[in-house]
């Protein structure tokens, strides 16, 4: 049976930085529609506190998506040095399309075609899916990717995450400042080498009372207009949740790969706040019967880049590949994690060995 193994990567990340400055005149209510009157200078700085976020990065007006996928998935080619019309399956995560200035999403045709066109593939094989599936939309495209190989469907595939999430935010919600844009890509390929590549892999699914942590809903101003749907996160019953589940599911799949936390080199945790990132990763060692433990094995890009959704797994492994991610860095035939929690609630992870 073949083996998936990552021969390529690209990224991109907006030149727009956003930083706090960006929020000083937003005027922010809470879940239940009352204006919170406390300083908005204190209300960021507060925010900062708990998710470390400080800057962000916004795609430019006369961008969309799809343009950010396209430049890094051609970086991800040029990587791999590949002819791109012997790619089988484009599998492009995203979970607001095409959006507009004006927040209308459009997923037709899909985005996984749109790239397929901009990329200039005319190879008519090649298949294009997309993967709604949540933050770990990009994780969960590997996971595809790596069925298809091993059922002997394709032996080269594009796996793309791109996200242009502040064009779905609410002016009026706090939670707008947690999110940004970008994209990230890798080329993966068949291999009939041992013991490499994706070697364990999990999803869960929890789809009853967790539907709506995070959904789409109107403006929190209550006199705004309801037509519009924005994204909404309940952060607190997301952090309990994720807090709960997301480490003994990381577990779960390296047990899966017949290995111990010892033998894992880095951990590559969706950013979606500092404070859960830290929480979840502290519960994983506990899991271990380990309290202290080297803090440099999950890396963080949020406080920089914001929460990107799908992509920022990808850009963060590219960053760290390429050398871009100060202290950071892959160890030779080393042994890493991707896992990722959101929207659904879907939680997934990947246990990745270097060839």
């Amino acid at each position: 049976m073949p083996n998936t193994i990552i021969i390529g990567s690209g990224s991109y990340l907006p030149t727009r930085i956003i930083g706090r400055e960006y929020f000083k005149d937003s005027v922010f209510y809470t879940d239940d529609g009352d204006r919170i009157d406390k300083p908005v200078d204190e209300i960021i700085q507060k925010f900062v506190e708990i998710t470390e976020i400080e800057n962000r990065r916004y795609l430019e007006e006369d961008e969309f998506n799809s343009d950010l996928a396209h430049k890094a998935a051609k970086e991800a080619i040029d990587d791999a040095q590949i002819d791109q019309e012997a790619l089988d399956y484009i599998i492009y995560a995203s979970n607001f399309g095409e959006v507009n200035v004006d927040g209308m999403t459009n997923f037709m045709p899909s985005m996984s075609a749109r790239l397929k066109n901009k990329l200039g593939i005319k190879n008519r094989n090649c298949i294009n899916y997309d993967m709604i599936f949540g933050c770990p939309g990009w994780v969960e495209a590997m996971i595809l990717a790596d069925t298809l190989i091993k059922a002997k469907k394709a032996k080269m595939i594009l796996v793309v995450g791109a996200e242009t999430l502040s064009r779905v935010t609410d002016a009026f919600d706090r939670n707008k400042m947690i999110f940004a844009d970008g994209a990230g890509a890798v080329v993966v390929k068949a291999t009939d080498e041992e013991n490499v590549g994706i070697i364990a892999d999990s999803t869960i699914c929890d789809n009853d009372v967790e539907l709506n942590f995070l959904e789409n809903a109107p403006s929190l101003k209550l006199d705004e207009d309801r037509k519009p749907l924005y994204i909404r996160m309940h952060g607190r019953k997301i952090y309990e949740y994720a807090l709960k589940n997301v480490p003994i599911a990381i577990k779960d799949t390296i047990d899966k790969a017949g290995l111990n936390i010892e033998d894992i080199d880095k951990i590559l945790i969706h950013q979606a706040n500092a404070k859960m990132d830290y929480a979840m990763i502290s519960r994983l060692f506990k899991l271990y019967g380990i309290k202290d433990y080297d803090h440099n094995i999950a890396p963080m890009t949020i406080q920089q880049y914001g929460n990107s959704s799908v992509a920022t797994i990808p850009t963060m492994f590219d960053l760290i590949i390429k050398g871009k991610m100060e202290g950071h860095s892959f160890k030779e035939k080393g042994t890493i994690v991707f896992a990722s929690v959101g929207a659904g609630m879907n939680i997934n992870a990947v246990v990745y060995r270097f060839p």
